[in-house]
């Protein structure tokens, strides 16, 4: 059983994602954000760095619990633990773990700033809103070429790569960009939309975080 710390955030998702594809059992521990929990004691002794998503893996080889924080370290944890979704040859291997790291480094932290800047800053501030829309947009193109030549990012296959990168452009909106604009990253998004996993990971956030009226 996975012990899954969750808000219903890009980077929560990303967990949801990948536990919902493989049918790992696991139950949800709910860390609302917005209130705070995630500086609650119990929580820190599992993600010391105070942020979601955390795991811990009640079912760990070596028989012990294993805590994880980090989404991107729980994708690659969970994919070695399960065999699933990360290539076993060499160079599928590599292509996956570069695009996961480039969602860690650069999408994520490049978005994050620009949903701030757009949506929760106290004050709008012009030249930080365009710097981060505009590298926004740029890694779109960087991912909408990526994506010409192949159905996901590392390939043929459906990666933890792509489960990393999607739930930062479900709030393309807020974003600022038009997936019209990006024709193959758009095709790529709906194709993992579909899928019946997502589905359901995004369900999710109806019961732990229902939108407010």
């Amino acid at each position: 059983m996975i012990d899954l710390y969750y808000w219903t955030t890009p980077n929560g998702h990303k967990i949801s994602l990948f536990l919902e594809e493989t049918g790992l059992p696991y139950r949800i521990h709910p860390i609302n954000i917005g209130k705070g929990e995630q500086f609650a004691a119990d929580f820190l002794k599992i993600a010391p760095n105070n942020r979601i998503p955390a795991i811990v893996d009640n079912d760990a080889v070596d028989g012990q619990p294993l805590a994880l924080f980090e989404s991107g370290a729980i994708l690659l944890y969970l994919a070695e633990k399960t065999g699933q979704f990360i290539p076993r040859d060499l160079r599928g291997r590599q292509e996956t773990l570069q695009w996961l790291f480039w969602q860690m480094g650069g999408l994520g932290p490049m978005a994050g700033q620009n949903h701030h800047f757009n949506r929760f800053a106290p004050e709008k501030v012009p030249y930080a809103i365009k710097r981060y829309v505009d590298e926004t947009a740029r890694l779109y193109g960087v991912l909408n070429k990526r994506l010409s030549d192949r159905p996901f990012v590392a390939g043929e296959a459906y990666s933890i790569a792509d489960m990393a990168i999607y739930p930062w452009i479900v709030p393309h909106t807020f974003q600022q960009q038009d997936l019209a604009d990006f024709p193959h990253l758009k095709a790529w998004f709906e194709r993992i939309q579909a899928r019946p996993a997502t589905q359901r990971a995004y369900a999710l956030v109806d019961r732990i975080n229902p939108p407010q009226n």
